[in-house]
């Protein structure tokens, strides 16, 4: 019987801004014998922002909500409010 497994295997902290790079790792077992592993990476910013055509910034914290628990925990904790407006303020400089 085939069976497929996607985890979080490596969850890292990269940069000035705290930004999560969140590696998944998916699995596929044949009578729970690994026969394949692939990976996949996305990485979480803690701020969006946009410039609008008046030239003024519309802001906005990334949402976590749907993702794990761990990854929740790592964003409340590193994703303070001084990150979030300095890259907020290095959106808007850049």
């Amino acid at each position: 019987m085939l069976t497929k497994e996607i985890i979080e295997d490596k969850i890292e902290i990269v940069g000035e801004f705290k930004n999560i790079q969140i590696r998944s790792a998916t699995i596929i077992k044949e009578d729970d014998v690994e026969i394949n592993r692939s990976f996949h990476r996305r990485t979480l910013e803690c701020v969006n922002s946009l410039q609008n055509e008046d030239n003024t910034w519309t802001h906005t914290d990334t949402d976590v909500s749907s993702e794990s628990a761990e990854v929740q925990g790592i964003a409340a904790a590193v994703w303070t409010t001084e990150i979030k407006n300095a890259k907020k303020t290095s959106n808007e400089n850049a």
